[in-house]
């Protein structure tokens, strides 16, 4: 066998992942306000990108190059489109729309630092409080927190005292029992068998009434009374307040107007500043090659051009795909949840010509404002159920609910039961799948939702 070198020539076709590509994609996924910090921070990073000002846009035209801008940049000859805008000054602002509020330890901390409470005390309180659940549940026990704060148990329970009387009520609990047991003075003219009824939870819970009924000995009627009364206090005390990590507020990045009885798709880049490059450092291209001047110019130029068109391709993406889902997802815009249609990243893939990726990226964290409220992207993206893959999730929930809404109180509907009334309206899906969207929706079963006469 003869053993030598060879050299062959072949041609292969390959994606090659540049930084530019890499930088496009990561613009192309993020948010308006992610969008305007970005374009903050390459504004202060490269000089030769600039504002452009309305009041500046027709200084540039005056300008006349000594280069020629078509020759140097001809691997970019399309020009990137621009979705139509208004003028500057005549744009819609889109403020916020949920307000920043404080934490539920911001809230409490605040509290405890009005009262007049001794150093000791204060401490215990303010450990208490930072080892409070997302829920207002205390995770440590008393004897825990006098282990590892080295103070008397009495102390511990007097902090925790305080804590509990805190808003909102029932904050600072064991456990729902206690907590529910810190609201019932809450409850107008509170049933005096309340307090024996709050040891009943488990059963309540289960809908085992009769049994609840037999040790109170009441009837069937007023142990649904008393749960009636219950269910006004609040099982979870902090769950009205944000986490430190949550978003404060929301900027929708596509606005949906109607008008005139057609949809207008806007898209939302207000805060991001309009973008040019500067020409006072084109001179400095026409040097001589390998001067470490026009070296850096044409570095900062390429940046420049690959910073704008990457913004411009967002924007045009954005508002091919809001606008290919506005017109699919029209009829529940006009009429509601019962008419959300089924719809896949695929469908509009296909629909305006791109990667299914590309939809995804495009979608990924972005809000849409619409008539009907604002959404994530992703509601608007859901997979077929029931016959023919014709109805999605969201729309047999608000079915679910009607049929429960409707139901005989003395009679209400089993799980298999609902079944098959939403099949024959067209919804086949599973009794598993019923129980599984009635948990969702936080309607309790048949066995608690059962009233007596």
């Amino acid at each position: 066998m003869r053993i030598g070198y060879s050299l062959n020539l072949e041609q292969t076709q390959k994606l090659i992942m540049t930084p530019e590509l890499r930088q496009a994609i990561a613009i192309l996924q993020l948010s308006a306000q992610e969008l305007s910090t970005f374009v903050d921070e390459q504004l202060s990073e490269n000089p030769l990108l600039e504002v452009d000002a309305p009041e500046a846009v027709e200084e540039p035209a005056a300008v006349e190059p000594e280069f020629d801008w078509q020759e140097y940049f001809h691997e970019y000859e399309d020009k990137p489109v621009r979705a139509e805008q208004q003028d500057y000054e005549d744009r819609p602002r889109f403020e916020p729309f949920v307000a920043a509020a404080p934490t539920l330890s911001e809230y409490l901390l605040e509290q405890l630092h009005m009262q007049r409470l001794a150093k000791d005390c204060l401490r215990l309180a303010a450990y208490i409080v930072g080892n409070l659940d997302e829920h207002g549940y205390l995770t440590l026990s008393v004897e825990e927190i006098a282990r590892e704060q080295k103070s008397p148990l009495a102390q511990v329970e007097a902090a925790l005292a305080v804590v509990q009387s805190l808003d909102p009520p029932g904050v600072g609990a064991r456990n729902l029992e206690e907590c529910l047991r810190l609201q019932i003075h809450l409850i107008p003219d509170c049933p005096p068998e309340m307090t024996q009824f709050l040891a009943h939870l488990e059963d309540l819970g289960a809908g085992r009434l009769q049994k609840i009924a037999n040790a109170l000995k009441v009837s069937l009627t007023r142990v649904q009374y008393l749960a009636d009364l219950l269910r006004t206090l609040e099982p979870k005390p902090g769950r009205r307040f944000p986490e430190a990590s949550d978003v404060r507020y929301i900027i929708p990045d596509v606005v949906v107007e109607e008008i005139d009885g057609e949809y207008i798709i806007l898209v939302n880049d207000v805060s991001v500043p309009r973008l040019r490059v500067n020409q006072a450092y084109l001179k400095v291209l026409n040097q001589e090659e390998g001067t470490e001047a026009r070296r850096f110019v044409e570095t900062k130029l390429n940046a420049a051009a690959w910073l704008i068109r990457s913004i411009e391709q967002r924007r045009l993406t954005l508002y091919k795909v809001a606008n290919a889902v506005v017109r699919r997802q029209e009829p529940f815009l006009r009429h509601g949840i019962k008419y959300l249609k089924p719809l896949t990243l695929h469908d509009i893939a296909e629909e305006i010509g791109v990667h299914e990726s590309t939809v995804s990226r495009a979608t990924a964290n972005k809000y849409v404002q619409t008539p009907r409220g604002i959404f994530e992207f992703k509601f608007f993206f859901s997979t077929g159920l029931g016959k023919a893959n014709a109805v999605t999730p969201e729309t047999i929930k608000q079915a679910l609910r009607d049929i429960v809404a409707g139901e005989d109180t003395t009679a209400p509907y089993a799980d298999q039961k609902i079944a098959e009334i939403l099949k024959t309206r067209g919804m086949e899906i599973s009794r598993r799948t019923v129980a599984k969207y009635r948990d969702q929706l936080g309607i309790p079963p048949v066995s608690v939702r059962k009233r007596y006469d």
